[in-house]
């Protein structure tokens, strides 16, 4: 009998790891399909209007921001919708993943990333001049200051709405896709307007430009930091009040408020 016993806990175990690895797969699965729609549509507009000239730089802004707010619904409540490594890192460094999963993050971005470059430089014919990439076109000192500047707005904006309690509703994804629309039309026209390591590497190596490549490593990385930095200071300063708590109706107090983690 105890044999018996024995055996079905290592049963129990084992099915409760293949559990475990079936979720982490969905989530990296998620985070490929996410991220090479990403770049297929934001960079394939990119491209187009490179081309052809019929989307224009506000079209391009847009395409941006719409992709991301369709993918953050479709997939995010899978695997949270990350699709860029500077939010992944940080989501590490605040534990809102686990160091495990992070590196596989990673890796699913930058292979999301890489297929759709693939897919978009057989499809059309990208000369250095068509490239969808990002490339500083002031100084490199310029172009590192706004991706920084811009990936903080765009991860303040997100650990806003995905982990604060007061402000996460449906609209989460609205909310960072219009963040990334802003940003585009402020930086688009200096940096490229990166804010995500996968963005820029896959189109590197591709088409094998990698002028500044490390503006758009580095600036994101540190913006993306500081930004839920700068957003848990403000969220620790705060503690309801006992007149807070005495308004609220009873429903509220007894009732948890669904979370979302709906990011890029």
């Amino acid at each position: 009998m105890a044999i018996k016993h024995q055996g079905n806990n290592s049963l129990l175990k084992h099915c409760c790891s293949s559990r475990r690895v079936i979720t982490l797969i969905q989530k990296v699965t998620a985070e490929v399909i996410g991220t090479y729609f990403l770049v297929f549509a934001g960079c394939g507009a990119v491209a187009v209007n490179k081309i052809h000239g019929s989307i224009t730089f506000p079209g391009i802004c847009i395409t941006w921001g719409l992709i991301v707010t369709v993918m953050c619904y479709s997939v995010g409540h899978i695997s949270g919708g990350l699709f860029n490594p500077a939010v992944t890192i940080t989501w590490a460094i605040f534990r809102r993943i686990t160091i495990k999963e992070a590196p596989l993050y990673i890796l699913a971005q930058l292979l999301g990333s890489t297929l759709a470059s693939v897919t978009l430089s057989l499809m059309f014919d990208i000369t250095p001049e068509s490239y969808f990439g990002t490339v500083p076109v002031g100084s490199n000192c310029q172009s590192l200051v706004l991706e920084i500047i811009i990936s903080f707005l765009l991860m303040f904006v997100i650990s806003a709405v995905t982990t604060d309690d007061r402000a996460v509703d449906d609209s989460a994804s609205i909310a960072v896709g219009m963040t990334l629309t802003l940003n585009l039309f402020i930086a688009g026209p200096v940096s490229g307007a990166s804010m995500n390591p996968a963005r820029s590497i896959g189109p590197a190596i591709v088409i094998h430009i990698y002028k500044g490549l490390w503006i758009y490593i580095v600036g994101p990385i540190i913006g993306a930091i500081a930004g839920a930095l700068a957003y848990n200071f403000l969220r620790s300063a705060y503690k309801p009040t006992s007149e807070t708590i005495a308004d609220k109706p009873t429903s509220e107090l007894t009732t948890d408020k669904p979370t979302s983690e709906n990011i890029v």
